[in-house]
């Protein structure tokens, strides 16, 4: 088989309904099987036997250094996470005047703690020496960006433990300065006095005029392919979790699909469905498991049966990403 080029995508069949995607993201590969994600290895080392059947066993070994079966991740995972503030979804209803509204970017969430990057887990971005020099021993909140559409690249970058020289391309957006004290507005002013850093910015807020503002602002950021907007509220103080003082701005997208099975329920859901699982006039095949009411979970669609979801973007997979099920097409 031919090897992956960087950015290349290839669906192999496993022993499931949904074929595995084996990816070269900047030099990473990964596969969406579990024997690749349960590894506690650094993603730069994974392998798995759908990576060696497509690369073959002597290019993977040089790869990631060994033949040996990969490791399996322990079930512990970080004790806390990093305090950050969360956002709520926007109702379309409440009024955005004088609220400060930013693009929400495609990259990765980063909590600076004054001597380590965290991600939103809490764990550690090993970022090199270099990249987080010279910045400040207080808490900084922001994200991780490389570009628009870039997330993939993004993950496989910041999720490397080599401390790589692909870290160039990282910019650190910061957008709070969470152990302030003050209000937004005071916050952000902080923020902009910080000195100049190669690799760290303040990301842009403006003042939302109104509702015809923040309509266009969003429109202007989509045809950008930007991946929507954020609303912060004035004066508001910062508040570690889940806040209506921050609000996030998204339009969906709609596309129809053919049912292909039914994944069963688990927990609350077990004895009825779980997901649908679905392909695109692509031959895009994907699980489909948000959205339904308990009596859609009783008798769900059937196989052959178009329906219609509802998605934010397509990954770079041409996979829809956070899709939710809208209604069956009774007229197809």
């Amino acid at each position: 088989m031919p090897d992956l080029a960087d950015g290349e995508s290839f669906f192999m069949q496993g022993s499931g309904v949904k074929p595995y995607e084996l990816k070269n993201t900047g030099g990473v590969y990964s596969c969406s099987c579990p024997a690749w994600r349960n590894q506690s290895l650094p993603i730069e080392r994974r392998t798995c036997k759908h990576l060696r059947k497509l690369r073959g066993d002597a290019a993977e070994t040089a790869r990631v250094g060994t033949a040996a079966p990969p490791p399996r991740t322990s079930t512990a995972t970080a004790a806390a996470g990093a305090p950050v503030l969360l956002a709520s979804p926007w109702d379309g209803l409440q009024d955005p005047t004088g609220w400060w509204m930013s693009e929400k970017l495609d990259g990765v969430r980063a909590y600076w703690n004054g001597s380590q990057l965290l991600s939103r887990l809490g764990n550690v971005y090993h970022a090199p020496d270099w990249f987080i020099a010279g910045l400040p021993p207080h808490p900084l909140d922001g994200e991780l960006f490389l570009a628009r559409k870039a997330f993939q690249k993004t993950v496989a970058i910041v999720r490397r433990q080599d401390k790589s020289e692909h870290w160039k391309q990282i910019n650190f957006l910061l957008f709070d300065m969470p152990a302030h004290g003050g209000t937004f507005e005071e916050r952000l002013a902080a923020l902009r006095s910080l000195a100049a850093h190669p690799c760290a910015a303040v990301h842009p807020h403006i003042r939302c005029t109104g509702l015809a503002h923040l309509q266009e602002e969003l429109a202007r950021v989509e045809a950008l392919q930007g991946e929507g907007l954020m609303l912060r509220q004035p004066e508001s103080k910062y508040a570690v979790g889940r806040s209506a003082t921050l609000l996030k701005v998204k339009s969906f997208r709609d596309d129809e699909a053919v049912v292909i099975g039914h994944q069963a329920g688990t927990g609350r859901h077990k004895g009825r469905l779980g997901a649908l699982l679905v392909r695109l006039p692509s031959g895009i095949e994907f699980a489909l498991g948000t959205g339904f009411s308990d009596k859609q979970r009783e008798t769900p669609p059937s196989i052959g049966a178009t329906v219609l979801f509802r998605y934010q973007e397509l990954s770079d997979g041409g996979v829809p990403r956070f899709p939710s099920f809208a209604a069956v097409r009774e007229d197809i």
